[in-house]
């Protein structure tokens, strides 16, 4: 089994790139690079660009995150406004 190794984000693009130009199978066993880590470096590079390389949350994510987050709580707001309208016409409704 060969000693685990860390690369470097530039290292990581490096290594995409010559996949894509020479192919993958032959620049993986080069490096030594299992496909479903290549293929993961690849999807964190379309998805995040260089960023997806970081570890943890960047700023711009936890921004985001944050954002989605008081969207979120104000929908359930939304739909407990609208439950309570809901149940007053129905409780008026059944007393006529």
């Amino acid at each position: 089994m060969a000693k685990r190794r860390k690369f470097t984000t530039a290292e990581k693009i490096s290594i995409i790139k010559e996949a894509s130009s020479k192919g993958v199978s032959k620049t993986l066993s080069k490096y030594d690079v299992y496909p479903a880590t290549y293929y993961s470096w690849k999807k964190k590079l379309e998805q995040m660009g260089e960023e997806g390389f970081q570890h943890g949350i960047t700023t711009k994510q936890l921004r985001q995150i944050r954002k989605l987050e008081k969207e979120n709580k104000s929908l359930k707001e939304m739909v407990a406004e609208k439950e309570l309208v809901i149940r007053a016409l129905k409780e008026m409704r059944g007393k006529n």
